[in-house]
């Protein structure tokens, strides 16, 4: 429950409607509407007409609180047009939860004159200046914070092997056999006679290129007519062509 004054302060509460209500009729259906009363202030819905056993009335009031008057009084009755209305029911709305919470959707019992039950009534009551009560509770637990993760020293050497953490190893019977083929890399004296001994071969650099003028150029084509025979060739001996007859 609140531990603050509430007085003058507004509180809203909507008539939703009623359910299974007592029936007063027996010939037709009746016309119930509720009443509200806290402390002074009194408010009645509109009535419902033929609502029977299940009105509706969707209509919202504002009461003004009052400190230390923590309910409020509710009865429902059906309107009569010749004769007094007909007593259904009453009851009492609790404002605790509604006060601590800022806000409560419930269905309220309602009783008769002799105790018997009438029905219900649904109200959903809001108050907007609700403290929770949670402010006033010792503060929250700090937050979680992950613990950090051990240690773990770095080595600057590797650590020492332990003496007998291993075996030493064995002879085999493959420890003394020799292969018959010359270990790689060969000696350094195949090297030094191969041809490859000098960087340069013996025949290196090779001669001028090109050849010495006394074979280049090559003679000259076609050869002069004086070193050598008539080109082409005639078919006749003797000077070609021959002479005009």
């Amino acid at each position: 429950m609140s531990t603050y004054s509430i007085q003058g302060q507004p509180l809203e509460a909507t008539v939703v409607g009623c359910t299974k209500l007592k029936d007063t009729e027996w010939i037709s259906r009746q016309d119930p509407y509720v009443c509200l009363e806290y402390g002074s202030t009194k408010f009645r819905t509109t009535t419902c007409t033929d609502g029977g056993r299940n009105p509706t009335f969707q209509q919202k009031f504002v009461f003004s609180l009052i400190e230390g008057l923590r309910e409020i009084n509710v009865t429902v009755w059906n309107s009569n047009t010749v004769t007094y209305d007909d007593f259904i029911g009453t009851g009492k709305i609790q404002l605790a939860k509604v006060l601590s919470e800022g806000y409560d959707d419930s269905s309220w019992s309602l009783q008769t004159k002799t105790g018997r039950h009438a029905g219900e009534v649904r109200l959903i009551l809001h108050f907007a200046n609700a403290k929770r009560p949670s402010s006033s509770f010792a503060p929250s637990a700090p937050p979680f914070q992950a613990p950090a993760p051990p240690q773990v020293p770095v080595y600057t050497t590797m650590p020492p092997t332990h003496p007998t953490a291993y075996a030493h190893p064995t002879p085999t019977p493959y420890a003394s056999y020799q292969s018959p083929y010359p270990s790689y890399p060969p000696s350094s004296v195949a090297y030094q006679t191969s041809m490859y001994s000098s960087p340069y071969p013996s025949g290196y650099p090779p001669s001028s290129y090109p050849p010495p003028p006394s074979a280049y150029p090559p003679n000259p084509y076609p050869p002069h007519p004086q070193a050598s025979p008539v080109y082409p060739p005639s078919p006749y001996h003797g000077v070609y062509p021959p002479p005009p007859y």
